[in-house]
């Protein structure tokens, strides 16, 4: 059997192991089957093995093939947007615990590293970029609300006189640096994690992609060439669900978005970029986010795009947004581009639950740009709740309601698409 490769991208070429795993032939059996080989699927499989249970995992693709193996790289505290707007469902308190669980995700990436030693460029250090006064002012009710909660990091305000010490642009009034978040090489991540649940026992399978689900006190669950019959199965496919599972499909919106990489640059270029080496991202709607990599190419990503249609050059479209930051790059050439989907929700929340009239069904999506650390979260607390464990933070997210995108299949992409462009020209104004 061909081998199928990773989309072509900067993370693609630069893996520090091969890992290849068998398509599922014939029949397997196992306590929990996960649909999903990026983040979610990968971090619920290893909860599941380190309690003992037998996971069976499929992947369409290869492991990291989705956003998990093609995101910016950026590891950034925090889940959701606006939690406030939840506490008539979860309480004053449950917004409060799911504010500590944005911070605890971070750190379980961080455990996730240290305890099976994976090599990912983890690197400490992020800045909130401010665009306009208002913007520093948000800024500084983030700082008192995270110090509220306790945050154990440094985090600092920076005035249009000092942001200079973060970033080599004039774009800027100000920002706020948090030494509690960071960047990483996210496909290196999935594919340490990926040999990390293989060493515990769970069966990964790729390039398997699942063709039917026979719902029931026990799931069978098909693929081209085989099946797998277990007590539970767990839905991690996020944007890339498709119509695998129509009740939650429609509540999770698949959006482009994109990341050129540079040649290396020489080092005095790239220290006077960003000085501290730090992962950065600005606070407009129509994001921009960059960082260096390991081989100091400047990463450069954002334009997310609701419209379902891919720029037909990904260079040429996001080349003029990272010279507006950096002009000082226009002689510099662009190695590597690529895109791909990540899964938003209506309420930019991620979707954490189970399957009202299937209890022994699981899924987690919908990160909204927050996905390096809340699938960590995610796959935590699948685990708790698969595994029979007192989990209030899955009983939290499971109480939140989603709606369905309107429009269909067909009609929610460009009706967003109408949606954010208000947003964008507010923005503007």
């Amino acid at each position: 059997m061909t081998v199928q490769p990773h989309t072509a991208s900067y993370y693609a070429a630069t893996p520090n192991r091969t890992l290849v795993f068998p398509a599922l032939q014939g029949e397997e059996q196992a306590d929990v089957c996960v649909i999903g080989g990026g983040f979610s699927g990968l971090n619920t499989a290893i909860e599941l093995a380190q309690k003992g249970l037998s996971v069976t995992l499929l992947e369409a693709h290869r492991i990291g093939w989705g956003a998990s193996g093609r995101n910016g790289g950026q590891l950034i505290r925090g889940v959701g947007h606006g939690l406030e707007q939840f506490e008539p469902v979860i309480g004053g308190e449950g917004v409060r615990a799911m504010k500590l669980m944005g911070l605890e995700a971070v750190d379980l990436v961080r455990q996730r590293v240290e305890r099976f030693q994976i090599d990912c460029d983890l690197t400490w250090g992020y800045c909130d970029l401010a665009n306009k006064p208002r913007d520093l002012a948000h800024l500084a009710e983030d700082k008192a609300e995270l110090e509220s909660l306790g945050y154990r990091h440094e985090l600092r305000l920076l005035d249009g006189q000092h942001v200079h010490e973060v970033v080599g642009s004039n774009r800027y009034v100000g920002g706020m640096i948090d030494m509690g978040s960071g960047h990483l090489h996210p496909l290196n991540l999935a594919l340490g994690e990926a040999a990390a649940a293989a060493s515990l026992g769970v069966r990964l399978f790729e390039q398997s992609a699942v063709t039917r689900i026979d719902y029931g006190p026990t799931v069978k669950v098909h693929t081209a060439n085989g099946h797998i019959q277990a007590k539970t199965l767990v839905l991690a496919c996020n944007a890339y669900l498709n119509d695998l599972e129509p009740r939650i499909g429609g509540k999770v919106l698949p959006a482009g978005s994109y990341v050129i990489a540079t040649e290396p640059l020489p080092e005095s270029l790239a220290k006077s970029l960003i000085p501290r080496n730090m992962a950065l991202c600005d606070q407009r709607v129509t994001v921009d986010y960059y960082r260096l990599s390991a081989d100091r190419r400047l990463l450069f990503g954002g334009a997310c795009h609701y419209s379902g249609r891919d720029p037909a050059d990904i260079a040429g479209y996001m080349r003029p947004k990272m010279l507006k930051v950096f002009p000082q790059l226009a002689n510099v050439a662009i190695d590597y581009q690529w895109g791909g989907m990540i899964g938003i929700g209506a309420n930019r929340l991620p979707q954490i639950g189970r399957l009202p009239d299937q209890p022994n069904v699981y899924f987690a999506q919908a990160y909204a740009g927050h996905g390096v650390n809340a699938t960590h979260l995610a796959g935590k607390l699948l685990g708790e709740a698969i595994a029979g464990e007192q989990s209030s933070g899955f009983d939290l997210f499971d109480k939140v309601p989603h709606i369905t995108f309107p429009g269909g299949k067909h009609l929610r992409s460009p009706l967003l698409a109408l949606g954010m462009l208000w947003y964008r020209l507010k923005d503007a104004l």
